[in-house]
């Protein structure tokens, strides 16, 4: 085997469901659906979304050739939440995945080192100022569907990505095609209207940003959760390529206890030491007690004025 099918197969054999290759110029030195994006104020309050590396591939890494991206299959059978419970979005319910892939990247690396030495090597998972979905969606992992999202043929939408960066010069797959065609489920679906078309989400209504970005001490009084209390599945759990697909086997990911059937009030008075025991390996230990609290107290305050109304 060449280099590259051998980096491939080290990918799948270290746990990974997917690997492509894209060449380091293949965006451009210009990100136009970023720039947009930004300039409509999309991001909200996220700022680090401006950071001009993320269309500047060589700032990240001086001398990079190639980006590999790895995908993760995380699909775990999740129960129906009753409509009182807090709702958490699937991929914070396991270990944290930064911690699931980035050892797994780590292993790559070291392995990379020693068949390709003089080389340098670069990897994220969803924390450096690189588009993680673009480079899959360029490295054939698959398309970026009309929620936003990376969709793939296998798994959907519900794949961890993770982005090795390297003055390796390797042969690129073929860019993935779009297959949403005339589907609109993720546009209805989503409660708050931040669904936009040609893949943009405003995240100034997504139920997403408010839970886990929005930095405010109060959420907008009129904005209706859904019951979501840490991101939002909705425009996943309707996409009828979520619907197809093996289930994770990696224990790390499945849903721990605790993490389904909680009612609101359970999460609108849990004090930061139950908080740092219950949320102790998980990514959704990132939220913070108080912002937590926050989105369960504000469920709580807009079911009741809705109830009253």
């Amino acid at each position: 085997m060449d280099l590259v099918q051998q980096l491939k197969a080290q990918a799948l054999a270290l746990g990974f469901s997917k690997v492509g290759v894209a060449l380091a110029d293949a965006l451009g030195e210009e990100a136009p659906w970023l720039t947009q994006w930004l300039r409509a104020g999309q991001h909200a309050q996220m700022a680090w979304m401006n950071d001009p590396r993320r269309q500047h591939i060589q700032q990240v890494l001086p001398g990079v050739r190639s980006v590999v991206v790895v995908a993760l299959n995380y699909k775990h059978s999740a129960p129906s939440e009753p409509p009182d419970t807090a709702h958490l979005s699937a991929y914070t319910r396991g270990r944290d995945y930064h911690k699931v892939l980035g050892s797994r990247l780590k292993q790559l690396v070291r392995w990379l080192t020693e068949v390709a030495p003089g080389h340098r090597h670069r990897w994220y998972v969803d924390t450096g100022p690189v588009s993680e979905k673009v480079w899959a969606a360029q490295a054939g992992l698959g398309w970026i569907g009309k929620n936003s999202l990376l969709l793939t043929r296998e798994y959907g939408s519900w794949v961890f990505l993770g982005v090795l960066l390297t003055t390796l010069e390797l042969p690129p797959d073929r860019s993935a095609t779009a297959h949403c065609g005339t589907c609109q489920r993720c546009l209805v679906a989503c409660p708050t209207g931040a669904i936009l078309p040609n893949a943009v989400v405003d995240s100034n209504r997504c139920i997403a940003y408010h839970t886990l970005e929005n930095p405010d001490p109060e959420l907008p009084a009129g904005l209706d959760l859904a019951g979501w209390v840490v991101g939002c599945d909705l425009c996943q759990t309707c996409c009828p390529f979520n619907t197809k697909g093996p289930l994770t086997e990696l224990a790390d990911l499945q849903p721990r206890p605790g993490t389904s059937g909680v009612p609101l009030s359970t999460f609108a008075t849990m004090t930061d030491e139950a908080f740092d025991l219950w949320s102790r390996g998980m990514a959704l230990r990132r939220v913070k007690a108080p912002r937590l609290r926050r989105n369960a107290q504000h469920q709580i305050r807009y079911t009741q004025r809705t109830v009253h109304a």
